[in-house]
Parts: structure tokens; sequence; C-alpha cells
């Protein structure tokens, strides 16, 4: 794919997410689950602790800025404004797919924030498939290092390959090379979908292949076979995806159906996040990390002060519903405190 072409994908990627409807017809699931409110805490609100280790290095707030852009300017304006922000609150920030940069490096510096964010835990980003498509773990280590990043995310996206134009659609065989991957990095490897879910059953299979921690990415947020429909001319093919709009796992669904299958696992809860309940609830449904992309991505496009503001808000509703539910750490707040309405 040409530069052009790449830049002209990531360009309405990023427009089309900001100006046209492209949500799931999908709730993300959160609305199930209420907290168990405990009127007698017995904590002093000013020692709540929303402060964890991931992968050797301290987060304050659990909270992942998820992959989403890069490879033009206006990304790498928006990448330096979600790295500053990272910094700051010591959250996670993933970098979107950096296939056009490996394939085009004058494109590697709208990836390159390690010097706006010296300190956080940062994660690379390629599609997976891309292993079946001439990519090996000399381009793995390549995206890692293009950004000093922390740990390499490889993402499924079957079903936005598929309603693409020019997406790549085959997966045959894809574990065993995710398995050499693995193996052949110093650093975590983290699999996450891009908006549809992991089941139970691909948890499972990641992990025996070694994955460190899985991102379950459901659905209940943006669409990207919506997004790739308003790329569309054909009308044949637009009706195609308007079909998907209300497929996939919900994100609370696939978190309850891991966390409970595989309680030991490290997973982020990503895929429709839209409040600071939402975040809430999934940290405390069992996420090491809560994570979100599109409501970062209007935040930053706006001011800096608004995605300062944004984070301010998420972070003191995370710690009261900690405080409420008589949670001193995050230890305490997974996993005892949440219940489905109903039970």
């Amino acid at each position: 794919m040409t530069n052009d072409l790449i830049r002209a994908r990531k360009g309405d990627h990023i427009r089309i997410n900001l100006e046209e409807d492209v949500l799931s017809h999908l709730k993300n699931g959160f609305e199930q689950f209420r907290f168990i409110h405990e009127a007698l805490p017995e904590l002093d609100f000013n020692n709540i602790d929303s402060t964890q280790e991931l992968f050797g290095k301290k987060i304050n707030l659990p909270f992942l800025v998820s992959s989403m852009t890069g490879g033009t300017e206006q990304a790498a304006e928006i990448n330096k404004a979600l790295a500053m922000v990272s910094q700051k609150y010591g959250m996670v920030m993933g970098v979107g797919s950096q296939r056009a940069a490996i394939q085009n490096p004058e494109l590697s510096e709208t990836f390159q924030i390690r010097k706006f964010a010296p300190d956080i835990l940062l994660f690379a980003n390629l599609g997976a498939v891309q292993l079946n498509y001439g990519f090996g773990l000399e381009e793995c280590k390549q995206a890692v290092d293009m950004i000093s990043a922390d740990g390499l995310i490889l993402h499924l996206n079957p079903l936005q390959e598929a309603v693409q134009p020019e997406g790549d659609v085959n997966f045959l065989g894809l574990l065993k090379k995710l398995e050499y991957i693995v193996g052949g990095l110093q650093i975590p490897v983290i699999v996450k979908e891009v908006g549809w879910g992991i089941s139970a059953k691909t948890a499972h299979l990641l992990q025996e292949a070694g994955v460190a921690a899985i991102d379950v990415a459901g659905a209940g947020g943006t669409s990207w076979s919506q997004v790739e429909r308003f790329r569309l001319k054909d009308p044949i093919s637009i009706r195609v995806a308007e079909e998907f709009v209300d497929w996939g796992i919900p994100t609370a669904e696939a978190l309850v159906q891991i966390s409970s299958a595989m309680p030991d696992y490290t997973v982020f809860a990503s895929g429709g996040l839209k409040t600071p309940m939402d975040v809430a609830k999934s940290i405390a449904m069992g996420a090491k990390l809560a994570g979100m992309a599109s409501v970062f991505l209007k935040a930053a496009v706006v001011s800096m002060d608004s995605l300062v503001d944004m984070v301010e808000i998420y972070a003191r509703v995370l710690r009261i519903a900690m405080f409420s539910t008589g949670s001193k750490n995050l230890v305490e707040f997974r996993n005892q405190h949440i219940q489905r309405i109903g039970e």
C-alpha cells in the first residue's frame, strides 16, 4: 500500500470517528451490574489507593489510552496530547497500528511519544494478521524499538478486514505464529480485539500460547464495520457492512466469561466504556486496566484542558466508588463489591 493511501485511510478513520455515527447497536453490558454500597466503609477517603504494579511499572490510575491512531500530522498532535496526560496521571497508553510506519519509515515520528511520556507503561501495536502477510519477529521488534515500548499489542480484527475493500483476510495458522512472537520477544505480548470481543475459548488458547494479557475489547462502543462502511463506495459492500452493526460479545459479558474461567489471567477491559461508572465497574469486575479510545480522542481534539478535566472526573468517580464499597485498594475492589441486577 502506498504512503498516500495509508495516510488517506488513517485520516479517514479519525474523521469518521469524530463526524459519523459509528456506534454498535449493542450495549456494553455494564448497565446490568450494580455496586454493593457499604454505608460504613471504615476508611479514610484520603487514603484510597488506586495504584498497582503491571509488567514491572507502577501505574497510578488503572486507565488505558487504547490504541487508536498514528500515521498523519493530526494523529501526531493527538498522540502528543494523550501521552502528556498519560505521563501527568501515571496512566497506560497504546499507540495505533504501526504497520504504516514499518512500511513507510517517514511516518514513524507520528508514533514517537516517549519523549512526552518517559515514565509510562507504553504499548506498541501491530495487526496480528500481518504475520500472514510478510511480517515477522523482525517487524515486531521494529515496532517496539520505534517507540521504546514496554510491551507489544497484536490486535485481532477479522470482521474489519472482511468488510474492508483492501482487507487482509487470511487468519489461518495465526495462533502458532503468535506463540513464536511471544517466544522471540523479551517483553510482554498483549492480544486485543478491536471492538467485537474475545471469547473464553479464544482467551484460553492465547494464554496457552504464552500471551501475557488480553484486552477483551468487546462490543458496545465503536463498530469498526460501521467505520469502514463510511469509507465504502459500492452499495452492495455498504449493505453488507451495515448487517454487522450489532455483532459481537458485549464487553461486560466477555469480561465475566473470561474472569470466571481464568481468574488469575491478566485481562484489560475496553469496548464502549463511555462513562466513569463503566470504568469503575470494569475494574471491579476483574480488569487490570480499563481502556478507552473514542472518549479520549474526542476530548483530545477539543483541548488539553478538556482532556485533563475528563481524567480528573474519571479518577474521582473511581476513588469514590472504591470508598463507598469499603475498598482501600484495587485488590480489595475487584470481584467482591459488584453484582448482576436480579441475582
